[in-house]
């Protein structure tokens, strides 16, 4: 099938030699998808900021955010007109107000597809138009990835920060009424941690505890904390299910099934845990 051009969605008059590109990606702390989609003016801030060069010189901003999965899938996070500019490099120099008024209703439901060579991720929008296609429009806007499935879950501590923060219904509804059995494995290690949510704390909870503390109150997680920092736990620890029951099932058989993971993982030896 032949693709949409996103020309064919540009207002009448617009003119692409008004805007730049603001190809947003990953920034070492937050997924830029992440950011627009929870956190407007946090968002805002990333379409201000200047790095060493003046690259957004001209009237507009096209802003468009990377998905976490495909990296030449883009969300349309809104035209902003640039009111002001400073010199201050590494800064917020620029004051940008949203554009609601072009392509507003396509803000957080507009994919676009763009394959982007190099690293040059602020460009002339003119440069790049005829490789722009659209991907797709989502029925409503995009508020985060939706709930995988138990069997699923493989999320880093910072996604789960995101999703507690935002309370989101089709994750909170699948796990606060579920005891289970859980792992937590270091990407860069490969050592695992093996936990348990039983009594009355369902596994929301328990994870939501985790997104505050970082280390859930675990000894062999608090030490692993101390050495490696807050940066290292929120991006590299990955959380998944390995066992999950209803609240009706019985706290001795979740702890025993427990005991069986850190035995299968050597968790105790060559992991975090210490019991």
């Amino acid at each position: 099938m032949q693709p949409i051009p996103l020309a064919s969605l540009l207002p009448a008059g617009f003119d692409p030699t008004t805007c730049k590109l603001h190809c947003a990606v990953f920034n070492g702390e937050n997924y830029p998808i992440d950011v627009l989609a929870n956190d407007p003016e946090e968002w805002q801030r990333w379409n201000s900021w200047r790095g060493d060069k003046n690259d957004f010189n001209r009237q507009f901003i096209f802003s468009l955010a990377q998905d976490r999965h495909d990296p030449a899938l883009w969300l349309f996070g809104g035209i902003w007109q640039v009111t002001a500019r400073r010199p201050d490099p590494r800064t917020f120099s620029y004051d940008v107000v949203p554009r609601h008024d072009l392509m507003g209703p396509f803000v957080r439901r507009l994919y676009i597809r763009l394959h982007l060579a190099g690293r040059q991720r602020r460009r002339t929008m003119e440069s790049c138009l005829d490789e722009m296609a659209v991907a797709s429009i989502l029925e409503e806007a995009f508020v985060g990835d939706p709930f995988p499935g138990h069997d699923r879950i493989n999320h880093t501590l910072a996604d789960l920060q995101v999703i507690v923060r935002q309370q989101r219904p089709d994750w909170r509804i699948a796990l606060e009424h579920m005891k289970g059995v859980y792992v937590i494995h270091d990407q860069t290690t490969g050592a695992r941690y093996v936990g348990s949510a039983y009594g009355d704390t369902g596994i929301w909870q328990r994870w939501s505890t985790y997104t505050a503390t970082l280390h859930g109150n675990n000894v062999g997680l608090e030490e692993l904390l101390q050495d490696k920092g807050e940066d290292h736990f929120r991006l590299n620890m990955k959380f998944a299910l390995l066992e999950f029951w209803s609240m009706r099932t019985a706290d001795a058989h979740v702890l025993q099934r427990e005991s069986y993971w850190k035995e299968v993982f050597n968790a105790r030896l060559l992991g975090h845990n210490k019991n």
